[in-house]
């Protein structure tokens, strides 16, 4: 009798061709394709755990899964034959066996999100679907001051989803970062993880800085009042990335693409 084992997989998806992560009836989703060329390589179905699900149109250069299968196969086999079953939008990075201890989502202390946007009057229809676009001149100075009041512990009820189901609104943002280079402005995030559309409503929040609508210290402001009707409306999800899900060195898990790799240039957040 076969015992079953625990893989971990590192998955990179452009999101525009997706519906979101999380599997639909109408199984136009990433989890949705990943599973079926996972069941298809192994001839028994798979159900895979996401270490963080991205909205539709989001896009992963180091989301993390994994999922317990009887089947066996060669290490690269994980990688190159579920490759050989994927649409060229979704790959599988590395392939690793972990201890069943390992939970893809509940053993990530941290996660990382950059934000790609391109700031120019007029769009790049090269860009479009994977950078965020606004026309307006940005205050990247004053963009960077506004950050800052996003570290932390806070409450960020003020940035969260109405139809989000987080038990608690109350998070740790350990970086927020806003760096220029040249058009683009790159946003970073790292916290301990996310509510939904969270990422995007700072985003959104610090455009309306960045553009003047709102002083620095209006940021604040939003933490305190817990109000998502006082902040900005959510920003397009074109740009942003889940870039790095980080885990404790006892599973020595392989370190993702990063922006750099995708985008040379933008350095690494």
């Amino acid at each position: 009798m076969r015992t079953s084992v625990r893989f971990a997989l590192g998955v990179q998806y452009d999101g525009r061709a997706w519906h979101g992560w999380q599997s639909q009836p109408h199984g136009r989703t990433v989890q949705d394709i990943l599973e079926a060329a996972l069941a298809k390589f192994s001839d028994a179905p798979v159900r895979v755990t996401c270490a963080g699900r991205t909205d539709a149109g989001v896009h992963a250069l180091g989301q993390v899964v994994h999922f317990d299968t009887d089947a066996q196969r060669q290490l690269n086999g994980w990688v190159r034959g579920v490759n050989a079953l994927l649409p060229e939008s979704i790959a599988v990075s590395w392939a690793m066996q972990v201890d069943a201890a390992f939970d893809a989502r509940y053993s990530a202390t941290a996660r990382t999100y950059h934000y790609v946007l391109l700031a120019q009057p007029v769009r790049a229809p090269h860009w479009v679907g994977r950078a965020g676009w606004t026309h307006a001149e940005l205050d990247v100075e004053a963009m960077r001051e506004a950050a800052q009041y996003l570290a932390g512990t806070h409450d960020f009820s003020a940035f969260r989803s109405a139809e989000c189901q987080a038990k608690s609104p109350i998070k740790t943002l350990s970086l927020a970062e806003v760096a220029a280079h040249g058009s683009f402005v790159v946003l970073t995030f790292r916290a301990n993880a996310f509510l939904q559309h969270m990422v995007r409503n700072m985003v959104g929040a610090l455009i309306a800085v960045g553009r003047g609508k709102q002083q620095p210290e209006w940021i604040a402001e939003l933490l305190q009042g817990r109000d998502r009707r006082a902040c900005a409306p959510t920003f397009m999800p074109d740009g942003l990335y889940l870039a790095r899900v980080a885990y404790p060195p006892v599973f020595d898990l392989p370190r993702p693409a990063m922006l750099a790799d995708v985008f040379p240039g933008f350095g690494e957040g």
